[in-house]
């Protein structure tokens, strides 16, 4: 029988440990470890490269967003599982808009868990009976916002920083940029760099870095 990898990443000790103990007892599935902040989980993540992450969105230090964010560009393959407690359409809409593939409430019965892990495994999204209730659809004429990850490559691009520099600066691969480039050019309705230079400007992004335009 195949393990599933699993890292719960989780401040609240008992939480973690409670859904360890849950998961403990399925035998097609493996706790590699339970962290505490999205950074342990970036310094830990070549070494446990685990299936699944049970990721906590309210986190001291690194949040569970931007965790999220780098994991994906790290490790694509890495399936991101938001475990958290609330269950407002705009936290489950950024998750989802950060990379997440499930959102599952932590008051779920311990059954519904293991069905998120098994879901998100073979590739589709899952969402907690509690969390699709809440999501409401966007309005069709608006926008996908922009992650924290996009904003900050958007704030290089339009600094007229090339992707090999902007890959430099942020530590990551020339093609991870390539991706966020084009997902933003989507997201913003915006075809040319020259475009997205306008649009850094007219919103704000350059103010204090100081960049004359």
């Amino acid at each position: 029988m195949k393990q599933t990898t699993v890292v719960v990443v989780d401040d609240h000790p008992m939480v973690a440990e409670g859904i360890q103990a849950i998961l403990d007892g399925y035998p097609d599935i493996s706790v590699l470890a339970t962290l505490s902040d999205g950074q342990q989980i970036i310094d830990q993540l070549d070494e446990l490269a685990p299936d699944v992450i049970l990721m906590d969105l309210n986190m001291p230090g690194l949040s569970g967003l931007t965790a999220t964010e780098i994991i994906l560009e790290r490790r694509p393959e890495t399936r991101i599982l938001v475990l958290s407690m609330h269950d407002t359409p705009a936290y489950i809409s950024t998750a989802l808009s950060h990379g997440a593939l499930g959102y599952v409430l932590k008051d779920v019965p311990t059954e519904e868990i293991k069905r998120a892990i098994d879901t998100v495994m073979a590739g589709e999204r899952y969402l907690c009976t509690g969390a699709q209730g809440s999501l409401e659809p966007s309005p069709s004429d608006q926008r996908e916002a922009l992650t924290t990850r996009e904003q900050t490559i958007l704030l290089q691009l339009a600094q007229g920083k090339s992707n090999r520099e902007v890959a430099e600066a942020l530590d990551i691969s020339v093609r991870t940029v390539e991706t966020h480039r084009k997902n933003i050019k989507t997201k913003l309705g915006i075809s040319s760099t020259a475009g997205l230079t306008r649009y850094a400007l007219k919103h704000g992004v350059l103010q204090g870095t100081g960049v004359d335009l």
